[in-house]
């Protein structure tokens, strides 16, 4: 009887319970940042960073826009030690994304970067995780995101080229993503880079050949022999593999 009793009663109260109230949306500032591989902040000059926020789980967009502002600060970012707990990107004006999220629960997030937006044959794109907190805002440094490769840039040729068994002459120039520049003995040393013309047939390398400094910032030139079956595409790559940073950039070639 005491069962039955319990059994009629425990529906009731289900229904008298009040409803369960929905936490508030609490705002929660996010920054950002994209920064070039032992280098500094992706910054305006070569098109900033585009970011993305979205929720890990289900893939919606949260935010998203680009990252503007300077490179940040060269003593900070390059000279300084790095000691634990120091501030290393957060100067008057350098680049970040920053934006205001409302967040009801804690949030795990995707946060990608992809740059420089200026340079499509450059444009690499890094992401990772975080766990947000409502009301835990995440400022300063921010949510930093690493992008490996050089700016890539074929100066000289254009698309014509020399005839079979003629001398080619290139130039190019190559920067870091961030846009700060390369030179032998700076700080992007160009003496720890690797880079070279080569040209392609078929898919194929057929020729190449090193470029060397041109004595002017960031340029390097050399030529390359076209062998007697022609070149249809030229390609200049830059590597420094012990900092993991590669890139390279291709256009057709036309005989005259």
């Amino acid at each position: 009887m005491h069962r039955l009793r319990w059994i009629a009663i425990v529906p009731l109260v289900l229904l008298l319970a009040p409803p369960a109230v929905a936490q508030d949306a609490v705002p929660t500032t996010v920054v950002v940042r994209a920064v070039s591989n032992d280098a500094k902040l992706i910054q305006d000059p070569v098109g900033g960073a585009r970011i993305t926020i979205e929720h890990a789980r289900t893939g919606e967009v949260l935010a998203e826009g680009r990252q503007t502002g300077d490179s940040g600060s060269t003593d900070k970012i390059m000279r300084q030690p790095h000691e634990r707990g120091a501030t290393i990107y957060d100067v008057p004006g350098a680049a970040q994304y920053e934006t205001t999220l409302d967040l009801t629960e804690p949030t795990r997030v995707r946060v990608t970067a992809e740059g420089p937006l200026d340079y499509p044959q450059a444009t690499q794109t890094a992401s990772k995780t975080v766990l947000l907190v409502p009301g835990e805002d995440v400022t300063g440094d921010g949510i930093t995101l690493t992008l490996h490769g050089f700016i890539v840039e074929v100066l000289k040729p254009s698309s014509t080229g020399p005839q079979p068994g003629a001398e080619l002459s290139v130039r190019a120039r190559v920067r870091m993503l961030c846009g700060c520049p390369t030179e032998p003995g700076g700080m992007w040393d160009a003496n720890r880079y690797t880079i070279r013309a080569q040209l392609l047939r078929d898919g194929a390398v057929v020729a190449e050949a090193p470029l060397a400094f041109a004595g002017t910032t960031n340029e390097y030139a050399g030529t390359v022999s076209v062998p007697e079956a022609g070149a249809t595409r030229l390609r200049v790559m830059a590597q420094d593999a012990d900092r993991i940073n590669f890139g390279a950039v291709a256009r057709p070639l036309s005989q005259k």
